[in-house]
């Protein structure tokens, strides 16, 4: 494994599009202020706060006052999950023009979160008790429902991220492509082969709607829960490419590390295994810069 200072070189200037701060339900290892702190430690740019349960925009800027002094920007989002209304477009406007950034169609609401976890909203422990509604995007006759194709306008007018969630893999077909009939260009599937089940043929026809996928490195960090083999995130890189592929923590919970060491830890891993530092800036810096539109 490589020295942590040089790691933390090649990773300056870090975007990390997935952390799991608080608050939320789920128990939270830090909170937003801090996480974003904790990103100094390898010159971290920007996070997304994300939450299953509400919009994190509205955390943010509750915390502005002491967000001011952290070299890194935090930004929040909003997961479509019934907590918030499921397909609300109000709920969405709301969250992107107070700043937000991202938009998570449903994730522990989906039909395919649900298929792999029917825990009743209890994935992996609630705090307090939750009730869950499944959200369907398509109609029963797979047409894209009137106030989802609402949702993607508003995503487009704010140039926002639209992100997949954890939606069946035809669900987010479906949806990219009524973005991409609307010109947009900021998609993102989370974890293709954690819930989603999206296969590499799979996601090159997302990419070819203008798709990026993002993997997780929480989930190939020796010290979290899933403790993948780093070779297997390597092969779905060469697979797919380092321009179409977006690296994110998917950490803050608080049974799992902090981010930034599960960052220095995998980073590490991939560069031991081969990939190009160019490779691994570009898809933890230059690529999520651009789907949030940092440098416009």
């Amino acid at each position: 494994m490589r020295e942590r200072p040089a790691i933390a070189a090649v990773l300056d200037g870090l975007v990390d599009m997935h952390v799991h701060s608080g608050p939320s339900p789920f128990p939270r290892r830090f909170d937003h202020v801090e996480a974003a702190q904790d990103g100094a430690r390898i010159g971290m740019r920007a996070m997304v706060a994300k939450s299953h349960h509400h919009n994190t925009q509205m955390d943010i800027l509750a915390m502005r006052g002491r967000l001011d002094g952290v070299a890194a920007s935090a930004y929040g989002g909003i997961a479509l999950n019934s907590t918030v209304g499921g397909l609300n477009v109000h709920a969405v406007r709301m969250c992107l023009r107070m700043g937000g950034k991202v938009v998570w169609f449903p994730t522990i609401s989906s039909g395919r979160h649900i298929d792999c976890h029917p825990e009743d909203g209890a994935f992996p422990t609630t705090t307090v008790p939750l009730t869950l509604e499944r959200i369907d995007i398509v109609d029963e006759r797979g047409e894209l429902k009137p106030e989802a194709a609402e949702i993607l306008d508003e995503i487009k007018e704010q140039e926002a991220v639209v992100n997949g969630g954890h939606m069946y893999p035809e669900y987010i077909r479906t949806l990219f492509r009524a973005a991409k009939d609307r010109g947009m260009t900021r998609m993102v599937v989370s974890h293709p082969d954690y819930v989603i089940g999206a296969d590499p043929e799979l996601c090159r026809e997302l990419i070819a709607l203008g798709a990026f996928i993002e993997h997780e490195v929480g989930m190939y960090d020796p010290e979290g829960t899933q403790k993948r083999d780093p070779k297997r995130l390597l092969t779905w890189i060469e697979a797919l490419g380092p321009e179409h592929t977006v690296l994110a923590s998917d950490f803050g919970q608080a049974i799992n590390p902090k981010p930034v060491d599960a960052w220095l830890r995998v980073a590490g891993a991939l560069l031991d295994l081969g990939l190009p530092e160019k490779d691994l800036r570009r898809m933890v810096r230059d690529n999520p810069a651009h789907l949030l539109n940092l440098d416009s």
